[in-house]
């Protein structure tokens, strides 16, 4: 049997509670920070268990939803850890920025990758072989060893460890033969840090589209390694799995950037992406009003988890609920469904011009303010989407594979102040 490293730690918070608020997203960080050095660097490719998140930060939603912000996190790694010490946690940070980075340059990927989903979801319809794979896979039936365990523990939890979504998603593909397109579904609908960027390319990453003709391939022995033999999937697995075929990659086009504040008062908006507008703002003498909006729903045309759903809610309204707090300002309330109409009533309501938020990366965010836009224009209203610095500093080194970004990262933290 394989032996585990030594894990120890009676603290209530290892289990995760994955509490929808910036308190809760802090409380983790600072418990994990101690670990953040040479003890995760050993221990961060162990799957213990849903009970047994102590190795890993598990910070992915807060920091999917910017509740707590990648900066934050690295600066309470360095406060505690030297860089070469901390180096592994510190990469596993910037690959969130490299995906949406990556993105970026590129949303013609998500395009895609949406337009194929739904020709799948389409086949549903018409395949029934194809609908009765993907529902027995979707809900832990396929008796392959470990596979089943992570089907269930994702839609019951929001969550799996990096480790076991790789193997995951390569049985998906490679073992079981469904489309890549509605793995990644399943994963957004459910994922409590459901990201577009992140999602969709880890997704083509172990297909072999992403590093174009290397695919990453679950194995037997890997697994019962990491997982201290609680699961050894024996001759279920593809034993020689073939990179899946796909179009070269477009041509990076530069991000349009973010946009400049107004200098006049403003509703700001707080949308799933962004969680913490506040910090964009260099004072808020100008903040009116705030609203909270969400579209969860937009990630797939299926159903989205309750878990993910309530996590991105409660994300939301925690953020609203901190600039009220810290503005005094009043706290708008809209329909969800129709962004446009919601932002121009907040505006008309807080007697405004203009409407502030976070810059959304590529995803179903980004889609609706591009749809309100245009036609808050119409109505001669403004919407400024703000970047933060962290990711204005990052993007433009992540055009090609994430090694190009890794070697920039000493200059990014000395250009954060970090």
């Amino acid at each position: 049997m394989t032996q585990l490293p030594l894990f120890d730690d009676p603290n209530p918070l290892e289990t995760v509670p994955f509490s929808p608020t910036r308190t809760a997203g802090l409380a983790r960080l600072d418990h994990f920070a101690p670990r953040m050095g040479k003890t995760y660097s050993s221990q961060r490719n162990y799957d213990f268990g849903p009970a047994q998140r102590g190795n890993v930060s598990a910070l992915s939603p807060w920091i999917r939803h910017r509740l707590v912000t990648e900066r934050e996190v690295l600066a309470a790694t360095l406060a505690r850890h030297a860089p070469s010490s901390a180096e592994k946690f510190i990469q596993e940070v910037f690959w969130r920025a490299y995906f949406n980075g990556w993105l970026e340059h590129r949303p013609s990927i998500w395009t895609s990758y949406c337009t194929e989903r739904d020709h799948h979801m389409r086949m549903l319809d018409k395949d029934g072989d194809l609908r009765a794979r993907l529902t027995c896979a979707e809900a832990g039936e396929t008796g392959i060893d470990g596979f089943d365990a992570w089907a269930q523990e994702l839609v019951g939890t929001g969550y799996l460890h990096n480790h076991a979504r790789m193997w995951f998603a390569s049985i998906w593909i490679f073992t079981l033969k469904l489309p890549w397109q509605l793995g990644a579904d399943f994963f957004l609908r459910h994922l409590l840090d459901g990201d577009p960027a992140s999602n969709t390319l880890s997704w083509r990453w172990v297909a072999g589209l992403h590093t174009v003709g290397k695919n990453y391939a679950a194995r037997t022995a890997n697994i019962a390694k990491y997982t201290g033999e609680r699961f050894r999937p024996t001759h279920q697995l593809e034993s020689a799995p073939v990179p899946l075929d796909g179009p070269p990659h477009p041509q990076p086009v530069p991000p349009s950037g973010g946009d400049p504040l107004p200098n006049a008062p403003f509703v700001v908006l707080v949308t799933e992406d962004e969680c913490a507008p506040l910090d964009l703002l260099s004072d808020t003498g100008h903040v009116a009003a705030v609203l909270g909006l969400t579209c969860t729903k937009d990630r797939s045309p299926r159903a989205v988890g309750d878990l993910a759903d309530a996590f991105a809610a409660g994300a939301v309204a925690d953020g609203c609920a901190r600039v009220v707090a810290q503005t005094g300002v009043s706290h708008l309330t809209a329909d969800q469904e129709d962004w446009t109409a919601a932002l121009c009533h907040a505006a008309e309501q807080a007697g405004v011009g203009a409407i502030v938020t976070g810059y959304a990366p590529t995803g179903p965010v980004a889609q609706r303010l591009a749809q309100a836009k245009s036609a808050l224009g119409e109505r001669g209203l403004s919407l400024h989407q703000v970047q933060r610095d962290y990711d204005a500093q990052a993007w433009p080194h992540c055009t090609k594979g994430f090694f190009k970004l890794k070697q920039k990262i000493p200059q990014l933290l000395k250009a954060l102040a970090l």
